[in-house]
């Protein structure tokens, strides 16, 4: 029997250890294949270039990966990446495509910006079972071993059970010393909240003498008491799991909207 073909990028780029880890915890479950930016593209979304890409292939090993993972780079967005994959690498249809693991949580509002949504989002739209993992560390070397149950349990569901059409899952896991710190998993909806303060002026200017400003700021919720969020389950010992639809649709307003 043929096994799953298995698709992975992110958005912190191939080299990152998020990456290399759970390109090793998928292979129990299928082939694959490893597609993901030249470099940092934290933030990207669902962007896509409309330009010249390149590919080029890169060795797993000497990289940090598993031997038998099938890896390359591409210049472009992880929305180009799995764009990329879909049509010039893989000879099948891939089972399940995986964003991340990401470093640092892509829960709440943030998942709008997240290059690792952005993948499981592109993968969705293809018709292919999807999931966004991220770890709430953003340390460079964080250590991803206590998420590990959690990401098997969610693969190997997915592929057993696969997901409602243009559905996939945001799944995001607090920073924990060991799996057993976690209080458990909740299956929970987005949270409501916003950055505040994002403008931040620099004490510099560009080679045009136009001031230079940074996009920085904090995220607050707007509901930090709401035990059915991704934030709270987050910031209270829990793993999270939302589900995310790519049809944007406000279907109550649809009944009514009228002119």
């Amino acid at each position: 029997m043929e096994r799953p073909l298995i698709l992975i990028s992110n958005d912190d780029g191939y080299r990152a250890k998020g990456i290399r880890q759970l390109a090793e915890m998928a292979m129990q479950f299928g082939d694959v294949i490893v597609c993901a930016p030249e470099g940092a593209q934290s933030g990207k979304s669902r962007a896509f270039t409309m330009g010249d890409l390149t590919l080029h292939k890169v060795n797993g090993v000497e990289s940090g990966y598993p031997e038998g993972v099938d890896v390359w780079a591409c210049s472009g967005t992880p929305v180009d990446c799995v764009k990329m994959a879909y049509g010039v690498l893989c000879q099948r249809k891939p089972s399940l495509v995986l964003g991340g693991i990401n470093h640092g949580d892509n829960a709440s509002t943030n998942a709008h910006y997240s290059g690792t949504i952005g993948v499981a989002f592109e993968g969705c739209m293809k018709g292919i079972p999807s999931i966004a993992l991220s770890l709430c560390d953003f340390d460079p070397d964080a250590d991803f071993a206590p998420m590990r149950p959690i990401v098997e349990k969610v693969i190997r569901k997915v592929l057993a059970e696969s997901l409602p059409h243009f559905t996939c899952l945001n799944v995001n896991v607090p920073k924990v010393k060991a799996y057993e710190e976690l209080k458990g998993i909740r299956v929970c909806r987005m949270a409501d909240g916003y950055w505040r303060k994002e403008v931040s002026p620099q004490d510099r200017t560009d080679r045009q003498d136009n001031k230079v400003y940074m996009l920085e700021g904090y995220y607050q919720s707007n509901e930090p008491e709401a035990e059915d969020t991704d934030a709270w389950a987050i910031r209270n010992g829990y793993a999270a799991i939302t589900p995310c639809t790519i049809d944007i649709t406000d279907y109550s307003l649809l009944k009514d909207f009228t002119l």
